[in-house]
């Protein structure tokens, strides 16, 4: 068997104006992604989903270079994918993407899902968390946070993270404000989900100790990139301070990215996204990761055959937990897929299919035609 043509699918749905989704000082305007397809010479193809965040026509850039060094190789040989610079740009993003896609081919090649190809005795489903908290604004109604993870819940959701809102300066709004919010979240579905918070790097280290702590004492299953990534010190001060575990890693595409914050004790939980670092690169931290007693819990920000490819990497981890799944991405997520996965109540069911076990809509360009420029735009106040 050899690959005989390897592309890229660039594509975009605009958000309807009561659907975008904003924190910080960003509002989305519309979801991308990047669908890598390769082509082999006896019919099968294997599709991988790229992270967006490469930016999808960067991306297909960087397929096609890749591709020259891969067309007339065997698919099945694992030996023949470069590895990732670390640097989660564009080009690490397109090894993803073609990693994904290689894998997908080797399911099908076996007759086995990629889960299977990865450990012996994977999960036949995994547990998602709703993640959201990216639509309430401090200045109007920030009390809506609260008003959608109790609808997560309702669904059958038993996890759920939520983001900390507009630019706190617009407002005024302090840590304690923010505890005050996250009290009543944890009062109303406490009891009926875990709860975590996403910090999108934006605290002090001080301001990130007094959340730290306060979370740590409501209960909060885990607190995410609390501060600016490349403050591993300071990570490794807030991950020692509180039982709760301190989360971050989902732009590292590498394991020796990890490996200082591994061995320094700066996580307890490591999130890498199979679309930004690849299914072997995310096996290779994951199972590093669990020699430091640390689970991976994947970044999944994206559409539905990403978190195919991260469904897969969970199930087959030492200690599989949770996968991320974005509610907020509108119908581009799962419209990409001829058959979306079954998910109940908040588990997610890998397909009894080789590979990664869906396949690709037709017409997906005609349908979502690329558009170009970035998918939020900044606001000020």
């Amino acid at each position: 068997m050899k690959i005989t043509n390897i592309r890229t699918l660039c594509l975009s749905r605009p958000h309807e104006p009561e659907q975008q989704w904003f924190t910080a000082t960003f509002r989305s305007i519309k979801a991308d992604g990047a669908i890598v397809i390769i082509d082999t010479d006896d019919g099968l193809q294997g599709i991988g989903e790229a992270c967006a965040y490469g930016v999808p026509p960067r991306i297909r850039e960087e397929v096609e270079r890749l591709s020259q060094g891969l067309i007339g190789r065997d698919p099945t040989d694992s030996s023949i994918m470069p590895h990732p610079k670390g640097n989660s740009g564009s080009y690490d993003i397109a090894v993803a993407g073609i990693d994904c896609a290689l894998w997908d081919i080797r399911g099908k090649v076996s007759g086995k899902k990629v889960a299977e190809l990865l450990t012996e005795k994977p999960l036949n489903r995994v547990r998602l968390y709703a993640s959201s908290g990216c639509q309430y604004d401090w200045g109007v109604r920030p009390e809506q946070v609260i008003e959608e993870a109790v609808g997560y819940a309702d669904e059958g959701y038993t996890a759920c993270k939520v983001r900390i809102g507009t630019e706190w300066s617009w407002d005024g709004v302090t840590v304690a404000r923010f505890v005050g919010l996250m009290r009543e979240l944890k009062e109303t579905v406490g009891d009926r989900m875990e709860l975590m918070v996403e910090g999108n790097q934006r605290f002090s280290e001080e301001q990130a100790m007094e959340l730290a702590l306060e979370l740590d004492r409501m209960g909060f299953t885990w607190f995410e990139e609390p501060i600016p990534q490349a403050n591993i010190d300071g990570y490794v001060r807030l991950n020692a301070a509180v039982k709760m575990p301190i989360s971050g890693g989902e732009q590292f595409t590498t394991l020796e990215r990890f490996e200082s914050y591994l061995q320094r004790g700066a996580y307890g939980i490591v999130q890498p996204d199979a679309g930004m670092c690849g299914i072997t690169e995310g096996m290779r931290i994951g199972r590093r990761a669990h020699e430091f007693g640390v689970d991976l819990c994947p970044h999944n920000w994206h559409n539905g055959l990403m978190t195919m490819a991260n469904a897969h990497l969970v199930a087959a981890l030492p200690n599989p937990r949770v996968l991320e799944l974005c509610r907020i991405q509108g119908p581009l997520q799962w419209a990409m897929l001829k058959e979306p996965p079954v998910i109940k109540s908040g588990w997610l069911e890998l397909p009894d299919r080789p590979g990664l076990g869906v396949e690709l809509a037709e017409d997906l360009e005609e349908r979502f035609p690329y558009i170009d420029g970035p998918y939020a735009i900044r606001l000020e106040r």
